[in-house]
């Protein structure tokens, strides 16, 4: 049985992305964000969201594990900034339904909802510029950077919470990113 393992990084909706998973019949757990990453026996890792970088543990270590990685919101940001992208504060804050574009749709995370999706996702703070080696997979009239994928590396973030049910394919969402850790 594939697992993949949650890492909280204190968000208000990790306990759904557990269970998002559970229910896809994975085998999974929510870890303290200060988890040694030595100690984490998984197929994939899932960076949950949360309020800001001053939380986020030993998260950075985890994108050197050797296994796909999906950053949700905070988590994507986590990503960005550690691989050298930017960061910066969201031009319209708190949580909003949001009509995303997927500009990508041979991306193996978000590609299967070309070309569009209606999304529940937080612009307090947002990824501003892509890392090198990185792809804009999707893209709103809220935030330029929807989405990013690093097929190579394993790194995959979407800012929006695929976790909640507000969220129209966010189901599809983690089965696409299951599909990269079984075939990983």
């Amino acid at each position: 049985m594939t697992r993949i393992v949650v890492l909280d990084l204190h968000g208000q909706f990790t306990h759904l992305e557990r269970r998002a998973l559970r229910d896809m019949g994975v085998d999974t757990e929510i870890l303290d964000a200060d988890t040694p990453p030595a100690e984490v026996d998984a197929d994939g890792v899932v960076l949950s969201g949360g309020p800001d970088m001053d939380r986020i543990g030993r998260a950075r270590e985890y994108l050197d594990l050797e296994v796909p990685v999906f950053g949700i919101c905070l988590g994507m940001q986590v990503i960005a900034d550690e691989r050298g992208g930017r960061v910066g504060e969201g031009d319209y804050g708190g949580y909003a339904d949001v009509d995303v574009e997927i500009v990508d749709d041979a991306d193996p995370l978000v590609g299967s909802l070309a070309p569009d999706t209606r999304v529940w996702a937080s612009h307090a703070d947002e990824v501003k510029g892509l890392p090198d080696g990185f792809s804009h997979t999707a893209t709103s009239d809220v935030c330029g950077i929807e989405a990013m994928s690093n097929v190579e590396e394993g790194l995959y973030g979407v800012q929006w919470h695929p976790e909640v049910a507000h969220t129209a394919e966010g189901e599809e969402v983690f089965e696409n990113f299951l599909a990269i850790c079984e075939s990983a």
